[in-house]
C-alpha cells in the first residue's frame, strides 16, 4: 500500500505494470510459479482471533512496533528457489496497513497508482508477522454484564436489581422511617420494617413504570435488552428506535400514565383504611411518590419520559428525529442545572412543605448531595442520548461493501511463505483458504502468522494457520447500517467473509475496521 496515505501501489525497483480487472479476488496461482499475476484482488486484511485484530489503521500500542519506514527488508533466504518470497502482505497493525485503511479504499492518493494498479513492493516486508511482537491489540468487545441480581423474565424480558438499589432502599428506609417515628411513634424500632416495605413497594411501582415501556416496546416490535432498577428509579433498554413519532411519543407516555394510574389506585384504596394507622400512611406515601414519579418523568428534558414526548413533537414538526433529540436534550441539561440550584432553594425556603427553620444543618447537606446525584443524572442521560442519536444519523454510513479489504485465495497446501508473497504480489492483505474449487473454507489467523518463524514458513502450509469459516462469518456485501451491526452481534467474531449475493467471494471485513468507522461517525458533526 502507499505509505502516504493512498490505496494505490507504489512502484517496486522491477516497475512490473499490470492490466486493470475487474473481478475482486485474486486467483489461487500454481506453487511453483514464482511471480503470479499481481493484478487480480480482492479487499482483506488478514486478522487475528481472541480478539487480537492488528487490522490497518489501528490506533493501538502495537501501531510503533508493528513496522517501521526505518526497518530493513527482510527476505526468506531459506525458501525453495520457485517459492522465495519477494515480500509479504501488508499485514494489520503497519504503517503500510495504516496508510490503506479500509475506510476510503477507492480514493488513492493524488500520486499514486489506482488501487487496480498493483505491482510487487519488496518494502512490505517490514510487517507484523516480521515485528515478532503481538502487542497493539484492539478492544475487546464489551461484554454484556448482567447489571445485578436477576429478579425474574416478565414478558421474556429480564429484570435486574443494581446493587445501587440496596444504598437507596436503605436511604428510604432511614428518611421515612424518621418519619414514621414522628406520625406513630408507638411503632418503636418496628418503624424501620415497615419503611423497608415501603421501599420494596416503591420499586415495585417503579417497575410497573417500566413495564408499561416494555409492553409498549415488544407491541410495535422493538426489542427490549432488560430493565434494570437502580439508585434513582428504572430503565427499560430498548434496543431500536420507535419507527415513527407517533409510536415514540406512546412508547414515552405509558410509563408515566401507568404511575399516575398507581397513584389513584393508592388513593383509591386509603378510603378504606384508617388514616394514621400503619396501612393509612404506607398508601399516603404510595401515593404520593408515584404522582411525584409520574410528574418528574413528564418534565420535557431528555432522558426523561417527557423529553422523549418533547422529542417526538419536534420529530413530526421539522421531520427529522436528530432535531427532536437536540431541543430535548438540551432543555434536559437546562432541566439539570435547575435542579441542581433549584431543589435546595426550595427546600431551604420551605416551599416544599417544611419551615425554613427546619432545613439547616444534615437536611441542607443531603439536600444538596441529592441536587447534584439528579442533575448529574439527567445531564448524563441527556448527553448519552445525543451521541446515541448521531450515531444512528451515521449509521447508514456503515457499509460492508465500503469497509471490505482485499484477499488473496490460496488452497490448503500452500506454503505460507509462497502464500504471504502471492498476497504482496497482488496488492491484498489478507488470504482465504479455498478447496479446489474455488470455494472457502477458512480464513488465515494474523496471530499464528506472527508465531510461525520465517525460516519455518516454507514448510507450514496455510491450513495450519487458519480458522474455519461458520455461516455467521459470512456476511452479504450489500449490509449497511443497523442490519451490519446486527450481523456482526449475531456471530461475535474479529473478521468475516464478505461474499456477493452470487457467493462470489467479496474480501474480508474487520470488526476492528467497522469499530473504527463507528467511532469516526460519532465524532462527525451533524
Amino acid at each position: 500500500m502507499d505509505e502516504s496515505g493512498g490505496s494505490g501501489q507504489p512502484r517496486s525497483g522491477t516497475d512490473e505494470s499490470t492490466e486493470r480487472r475487474p473481478d475482486r479476488t485474486a486467483p489461487a496461482a500454481d506453487p511453483t510459479r514464482p511471480d503470479p499475476t499481481p493484478s487480480d484482488t480482492a479487499h482483506a486484511d488478514p486478522e487475528p482471533e481472541n480478539g487480537t485484530q492488528g487490522s490497518a489503521g489501528t490506533d493501538g500500542a502495537g501501531d510503533a512496533g508493528n513496522g517501521s519506514a526505518d526497518r530493513p527488508e527482510v527476505r526468506d533466504t531459506t525458501a525453495p528457489e520457485a517459492q522465495r518470497p519477494t515480500s509479504t502482505p501488508a499485514e494489520p497493525g503497519t504503517e503500510e496497513g495504516a496508510a490503506s485503511g479500509a475506510h476510503e479504499p477507492r480514493r488513492p492518493h493524488p500520486d499514486a497508482p489506482t488501487p487496480h494498479d498493483h505491482q510487487a513492493t519488496p518494502h512490505l516486508d517490514r510487517t507484523l508477522a516480521h515485528s515478532g511482537t503481538t502487542k497493539g491489540r484492539p478492544p475487546q468487545r464489551p461484554k454484556d454484564p448482567r447489571g445485578g441480581l436477576l429478579m425474574g423474565r416478565p414478558f421474556g424480558v429480564p429484570v435486574y436489581v443494581a446493587p445501587s438499589w440496596f444504598l437507596v432502599a436503605a436511604l428510604i428506609t432511614w428518611v421515612f422511617g424518621g418519619q414514621l417515628d414522628r406520625v406513630l411513634p408507638e411503632l418503636g424500632a418496628a418503624r424501620y420494617l415497615v419503611s423497608l416495605f415501603f421501599a420494596v413497594a416503591f420499586y415495585a411501582s417503579v417497575l410497573v413504570h417500566e413495564l408499561a415501556h416494555t409492553v409498549a416496546a415488544l407491541r410495535f416490535k422493538l426489542p427490549v435488552r432488560r430493565i434494570q432498577l437502580q439508585f434513582f428509579g428504572g430503565v427499560s433498554e430498548i434496543e431500536k428506535e420507535a419507527e415513527t413519532p407517533g409510536r415514540e411519543f406512546v412508547l414515552a407516555f405509558v410509563g408515566p400514565l401507568l404511575s399516575l394510574v398507581l397513584s389513584g389506585v393508592f388513593y383509591g384504596a386509603m378510603q378504606f383504611v384508617e388514616p394514621g394507622t400503619v396501612p393509612g400512611v404506607l398508601l399516603a406515601g404510595l401515593m404520593i411518590s408515584n404522582l411525584i414519579v409520574a410528574a418528574f418523568n413528564l418534565l420535557p428534558g431528555l432522558p426523561l419520559d417527557g423529553g422523549r414526548m418533547l422529542r417526538a413533537v419536534v420529530w413530526k414538526i421539522t421531520g427529522r428525529p436528530m432535531s427532536g433529540t437536540v431541543a430535548a436534550a438540551w432543555i434536559g441539561r437546562a432541566l439539570a442545572v435547575s435542579v441542581l440550584v433549584g431543589l435546595p432553594w426550595l427546600t431551604q425556603s420551605g416551599a416544599l412543605g417544611s419551615d425554613a427553620v427546619d432545613n439547616v444543618g444534615m437536611d441542607t447537606v443531603m439536600d444538596a448531595l441529592l441536587a447534584a446525584i439528579l442533575a448529574a443524572i439527567i445531564w448524563t442521560g441527556a448527553g448519552n442520548s445525543l451521541r446515541m442519536a448521531r450515531l444512528r444519523e451515521h449509521l447508514p454510513e456503515l457499509r460492508a461493501r465500503n469497509l471490505t479489504r482485499r484477499a488473496v485465495p490460496v488452497e490448503t497446501d500452500t506454503p505460507l511463505s509462497e502464500a504471504l508473497r502471492r498476497a504482496n504480489a497482488a496488492g491484498a492483505r489478507a488470504l482465504v483458504v479455498v478447496d479446489a474449487d474455488g470455494n472457502p473454507l477458512s480464513l488465515v489467523r494474523e496471530a499464528a502468522i506472527v508465531g510461525v518463524p520465517e525460516h519455518r514458513r516454507p514448510w507450514v502450509p496455510v491450513s495450519g494457520v487458519a480458522h474455519d469459516l461458520t455461516d455467521g462469518m459470512r456476511v452479504s456485501a450489500e449490509l449497511s447500517g443497523e442490519e451490519l451491526l446486527d450481523a456482526l452481534r449475531a456471530a461475535p467474531a474479529t473478521e468475516y467473509l464478505v461474499v456477493e449475493e452470487t457467493g462470489e467471494i467479496y474480501g474480508v471485513l474487520s470488526a476492528a475496521d467497522v469499530e473504527r468507522a463507528f467511532v469516526k461517525a460519532m465524532a462527525r458533526p451533524n
